[in-house]
């Protein structure tokens, strides 16, 4: 079942789609920079001791190629990100996606309390198609997701007010996710 989709259920794969951030992917020089959209988090989300830092897009190390599954280190030495987090790792080709086009993205998700794989398109060999800006997704992944190109590789860093919240769909409350995607196709 899909957790990315509003009305999805969960089933023994969670389909949440979003990219993952990460100090390397490759070495691709041509990666766009970092940026970063405004969310607030509930302070449900704020349990445990501050580690005195947000972690940023470069503290998370993502390995592997576009085409290949990720494999996503989130570190222990700061704190997740309060704000969305979007960086590609690969950059791709061709016009950026826009709100009310068609994208089939590939994704890994790793959450970042237990900082272990939830869910990946590439393990289970399919592809996750959606309509961007049309709700179908969470709140990161429709934000995060403008203006990726065909064949990009990018990091999602997602604070749990353009997620999951409260939680559910195989997942604590509060929870921030990371996600590493590739745009395999961008419009129809």
């Amino acid at each position: 079942m899909r957790l990315v989709g509003k009305v999805g259920a969960i089933g023994a794969v969670v389909a949440a789609v979003v990219l993952a951030a990460g100090c390397s992917s490759g070495g691709d020089d041509k990666a766009a920079p970092t940026t970063t959209a405004k969310a607030t988090t509930s302070a449900a989300a704020t349990t445990t001791a501050s580690k005195g830092r947000e972690c940023t897009a470069d503290d998370i190390k993502v390995d592997g190629g576009f085409g290949q599954a990720p494999k996503i280190t989130i570190p222990d030495d700061c704190d997740p990100p309060k704000q969305l987090i979007v960086k590609d790792l690969v950059a791709g080709s061709g016009p950026g996606a826009q709100a009310g086009q068609k994208l089939t993205m590939n994704y890994t998700l790793v959450t970042w309390s237990n900082k272990k794989v939830l869910d990946s398109s590439f393990t289970r060999g399919e592809t996750f198609p959606l309509d961007l800006g049309a709700g179908e997704v969470i709140k990161g992944w429709d934000q995060g997701l403008v203006g990726v190109q065909q064949g990009a590789r990018r990091l999602l860093i997602i604070p749990p007010d353009l997620g999951y919240g409260a939680g559910g769909r195989g997942m604590k409350p509060y929870e921030t996710l990371v996600f590493v995607t590739d745009a395999v196709k961008v419009g129809s």
